[in-house]
């Protein structure tokens, strides 16, 4: 049963292809690349790379955005509308 599997969710090497570069499409500086064919790997690379920082980031701005909600600068209304965006 696990070789039927194997045939069924195969992935051709068009699709990866395609796949690859539909990552490459968005990373950032991909405009200056668009032309020119980059290794999948290196484009994988870069795509965690890329993911690792958003997520940072993300972190980061949660950081800061709880110190502002906490400092008490920002009305009420302001934090209840900061709250109701974060929990979409």
């Amino acid at each position: 049963m696990s070789n039927r599997r194997a045939r069924v969710s195969r992935i051709t090497e068009d699709e990866i292809n395609d796949l690859i570069l539909k990552l490459q499409t968005l990373l950032p500086d991909s405009s200056s690349r668009c032309n020119s064919r980059v290794s999948a790997p290196k484009i994988l690379k870069e795509t965690c790379n890329y993911l690792k920082k958003l997520h940072k980031e993300v972190d980061d701005l949660s950081e800061r955005l709880s110190q502002l909600l906490a400092s008490g600068v920002i009305t009420t209304n302001d934090a209840d509308i900061i709250r109701t965006l974060l929990q979409q």
